[in-house]
């Protein structure tokens, strides 16, 4: 890419904020960050999109990711093998990610959109307290399965990952959301190096804009988890479902040819 506009630029950094802010509560930055990509630059190719993005994107998870270990203290013999696993189908993902063709990118984009906003919407109110599922042997099994399958979609792609990590940790294993959150953050962390590991060799990334974007991430990570505090989940969400509404229309009336 060429000289970026300040401007742009500018409005980059404000969907990495508004990314970092949206991840630490709910999950689900880069529902904001990717179609901010999208149509800040519609002649990057989609590899240098989902690069950018991961650049970006492994700073926020690393700071959530620290600050989970310090204060949450999740359980690591779950969290290690589930991020390592998951590192390896990152990898994978994103040697599929880096030959998806430019014309199914928005679709793909709007398909996960509507699909994680539908899930934010209609979410049952599960996770209040731990109630394991499965014990010992299976339960590592089945929390390393998650984080391949997801792995693989996050390297490929990667919207909404830190949602499906939480929904699949709290409706498959049965974690409390704040433990879910806590592996989520973790295992997401590994994902986005998994990706890097393969984006950066292949020189795919947008520099100047990932780490202009990775800054706000990590400022917008640090504003969300006070305003979650401050004003609770219910008014982030609505916050969330309004930014994912007004992206669908927007990607909506591309894949449409709208404008």
């Amino acid at each position: 890419m060429g000289e970026v506009d300040l401007t742009l630029l500018a409005l980059m950094a404000l969907a990495g904020f508004a990314a970092g802010w949206i991840d630490a509560v709910v999950g689900g930055g880069g529902l904001i960050q990717l179609p901010a990509l999208v149509l800040g630059f519609p002649g990057a190719t989609p590899a240098q999109l989902l690069a950018t993005n991961k650049i970006s994107s492994v700073f926020g998870t690393a700071t959530s990711s620290i600050t989970y270990i310090r204060r949450i203290r999740p359980d690591l013999r779950t969290a290690v093998p589930m991020a390592l696993i998951a590192f390896l189908g990152a990898v994978g993902g994103a040697l599929i990610g880096v030959h998806i063709p430019k014309e199914a990118f928005n679709p793909i984009i709007l398909v996960m959109l509507v699909v994680v906003g539908a899930y934010t919407v209609f979410r049952p109110s599960l996770g209040s307290v731990t109630a394991l599922r499965f014990t010992g042997v299976r339960h590592t099994a089945t929390a390393m399965l998650v984080g391949f399958v997801i792995g693989v979609y996050d390297g490929a792609l990667g919207p909404g990952t830190g949602s499906f990590l939480v929904f699949a940790l709290v409706g498959l294993l049965g974690y409390a959301f704040l433990q879910a959150s806590a592996k989520a953050k973790i295992t997401n962390f590994a994902t986005n190096l998994g990706a890097l590991a393969v984006f950066i060799p292949g020189g795919h990334v947008m520099w100047r804009v990932g780490l202009v974007m990775a800054v706000a991430n990590i400022a917008g990570g640090y504003a969300g988890a006070r305003t979650a505090v401050a004003r609770g989940s219910t008014f982030v969400r609505v916050v969330f479902i309004l930014v994912l509404v007004a992206f669908i229309v927007r990607i909506g009336g591309d894949v449409a040819g709208l404008w």
